[in-house]
């Protein structure tokens, strides 16, 4: 397979120049039994542009539940009966607190994230300004927020305040939002991410996978994010949700997760590939091989309505590999 798919993408991935779309899905064609030849590929790739550090980030669920959108995946949503805990705001001090305590176990980059569509009250920012104050003096992380489509000004201030990075997933393709949500349109979601690069913040965007997308959605996806210039990819794995729509789909299996992954380092050779939610449910027994389909990053901790894996299990699994946590 001398000009075959595998040396396509070893040779693209490796020039920094990335698949094209039509060429990830050929890649991601591939029987599942040519797995560990597509993981020799990516690999490769991955440990050339992004030597052997992990970039760990961590998150604090800062208000929760009682979200008027209606995203088919999520929990939070008043739209579903799920049972999620509800709370409105953190007071600053137990934010900087979890900031601390991330830090502690590692973790190089601390989001806050809150439910709802967007968060631009003046009491709200007002906590989150001077938490993040807090942070950059005390913490020793990178500072990010999640704060659904904030707008410029408020965005803005925050930024002022000390706010390094902003996280806002695009979730899926264009063409395949409206099965997820239809309390908003995809171009407000894409257009906080232009907001966030125009403003010079580090911008975190990406989607979640097992929803019923196709792999023509997932690699419309990569090449969006692409275009967009972003600078760190997270990747979720459904964990459905009792209440939710999707609460039934169990629709991905280890191997077409670490596929997913192995799309996006490829598609995407040079950006931060960070898998997130869902990991050790869908993963099970393969996890560690997410650093060898592209993966150089890792949520650790608690998600945002679900446990995450002990960060001792998680620092063990990095030593066991032979890589370590990255620094500031």
């Amino acid at each position: 397979m001398k000009n075959g798919i595998l040396a396509i993408a070893l040779e693209k991935g490796l020039s920094g120049e990335g698949l094209s779309r039509d060429e990830a899905l050929e890649f991601t064609a591939l029987p599942d039994s040519r797995v560990y030849d597509m993981l020799s590929v990516t690999g490769r790739v991955v440990r050339t542009h992004k030597g052997m550090e992990v970039n760990l980030c961590a998150i604090v669920n800062a208000k929760s539940g009682l979200c008027k959108e209606d995203c088919s995946f999520c929990a939070q949503s008043v739209k579903y009966s799920t049972g999620v805990k509800e709370y409105p705001f953190l007071q600053g001090e137990a934010i900087v607190n979890a900031a601390k305590e991330a830090g502690k176990n590692h973790a190089r980059e601390f989001s806050i994230v809150a439910s709802g569509s967007r968060i631009e009250k003046e009491s709200d920012i007002k906590i989150l300004s001077d938490a993040i104050e807090s942070m950059k003096e005390e913490a020793g992380v990178e500072r990010c927020a999640s704060l659904g489509m904030i707008g410029a000004t408020a965005l803005k201030k925050l930024k002022d305040s000390g706010l390094q990075s902003y996280h806002h997933n695009l979730e899926t393709s264009r063409a395949f939002f409206p099965n997820i949500c239809t309390t908003h349109n995809y171009d407000d979601d894409v257009n906080v991410v232009k907001t966030a690069k125009s403003l010079g913040l580090h911008v975190c965007s990406g989607g979640i996978f097992g929803l019923g997308e196709t792999w023509q959605d997932r690699a419309s996806l990569a090449m969006l994010l692409r275009e967009l210039d972003v600078d760190s990819v997270p990747i979720n794995f459904l964990n459905p949700r009792p209440g939710t729509p999707l609460a039934d789909f169990k629709n991905l299996t280890p191997v077409t997760c670490l596929k997913i992954i192995a799309l996006f380092r490829l598609m995407l050779p040079l950006k931060d590939i960070v898998v997130c939610g869902g990991r050790q449910v869908n993963l099970r027994g393969l996890q560690a091989l997410i650093f060898a389909a592209g993966a150089n990053g890792m949520m650790i901790g608690n998600y945002l309505t679900t446990p995450g894996a002990n960060p001792e299990d998680d620092r063990q699994m990095l030593a066991d590999l032979g890589l370590s946590p990255k620094g500031l």
